[in-house]
């Protein structure tokens, strides 16, 4: 039976080691590095060199950021009175594309998840309760709806209110362009629960 060589093995064992990628995809992966040319394999571990040596997070919110601080707390025409409490940088991404919301972000570096490990203290939350200090009007909880989402929401939300600060949740419900027969049971039951004013 042929073997991968070691230099080989290495590489597959480091992208197995990726979230979402499984052995036959870093072996796919590994074998697309071994036909690029050395002028392109070189671009590729510069790129990664880049990453870990300028990204770092945001001193405010806690994005990802090459400046400190980041262009979106920067920015004199966002609203500063709103703040949108995010589990991970890629969430203000998915938000950002939107073009629709224009407050600040807040990320939290996670959710709480005692199987895992992470508790409050884990999180953001003493830095967010801070920010809350600065004449902010409403926080916006865009947390995942899973378990440790709804969790951590719950749990920011009790704290929140308790400084008289407005606390709202995304909507939740069947996606543009869904049909109902197809939705399940949660997602219905959030739609209904979460219906807005026609």
């Amino acid at each position: 039976m042929a073997k991968l060589t070691d230099s080989v093995e290495r590489l597959v064992e480091e992208f197995s080691r990726l979230p979402g990628i499984g052995r036959k995809t870093a072996q796919r992966l590994s074998f697309y590095i071994l036909k690029l040319r050395r002028d392109e394999a070189l671009k590729l571990s510069q790129a990664i060199m880049d990453v870990k040596d300028r990204v770092k997070y945001c001193s405010v919110c806690f994005n990802i950021t090459e400046l400190d601080p980041c262009d979106i707390c920067k920015d004199h025409r966002r609203d500063k009175s709103i703040i949108c409490v995010v589990e991970e940088p890629k969430d203000v991404l998915a938000l950002e594309k939107t073009n629709q919301y224009k407050g600040l972000y807040h990320v939290l570096g996670g959710v709480l998840s005692p199987l895992d490990g992470m508790g409050p203290d884990d999180l953001r939350v003493k830095e967010l309760m801070t920010r809350l200090k600065e004449n902010v009007k409403e926080v916006i909880i865009a947390t995942n709806p899973n378990v440790e989402g709804e969790a951590t929401a719950v749990y920011l939300a009790r704290m929140i209110k308790n400084l008289g600060i407005k606390v709202t949740r995304i909507a939740r419900g069947i996606p543009a362009g869904g049909e109902l027969e197809y939705a399940d049971i949660a997602t219905l039951a959030n739609a209904i629960e979460g219906r807005v004013e026609f």
